[in-house]
């Protein structure tokens, strides 16, 4: 049986700050359990859920080499929105028959926005 991706953990001082971020742009819901020092960012459908955990000391954040990547079908429409919420994307990029844009949350890791999920193979 083929294992499927579950889980993302991004390691953050700003756990408030960064769980604002993705419930608000991208329409994730915060879950936490009493006592534990994870927050679980659970996706509304059939997407991967996101855990916060702590930054230890010593590491910086926006160091990992990792970019969330967010399905959309009309990345402009995406961006417009975003923009009006407070988030700006940077320029949007073409690709081989689709399009992606590029922003950080607030602990400086890259999210993405592609619509490579809807291109006809």
């Amino acid at each position: 049986m083929p294992a499927q991706l579950g889980r993302i953990i991004i390691y953050t001082k700003k756990i408030e700050a960064v769980t604002d971020f993705y419930c608000t742009h991208f329409g994730f819901q915060a879950h936490r359990r009493e006592g534990d020092r994870i927050v679980e960012l659970v996706a509304r459908g059939n997407g991967s859920a996101i855990l916060l955990h702590p930054l230890s000391a010593g590491r910086k954040e926006g160091q990992a080499l990792v970019k969330l990547v967010f399905d959309v079908q009309d990345v402009a429409e995406f961006c417009r929105n975003s923009e009006m919420q407070g988030l700006a994307f940077g320029t949007i990029h073409q690709a081989d028959g689709y399009c992606f844009a590029n922003a950080k949350d607030p602990a400086k890791n890259t999210v993405s926005v592609s619509s490579r999920a809807f291109v006809k193979r």
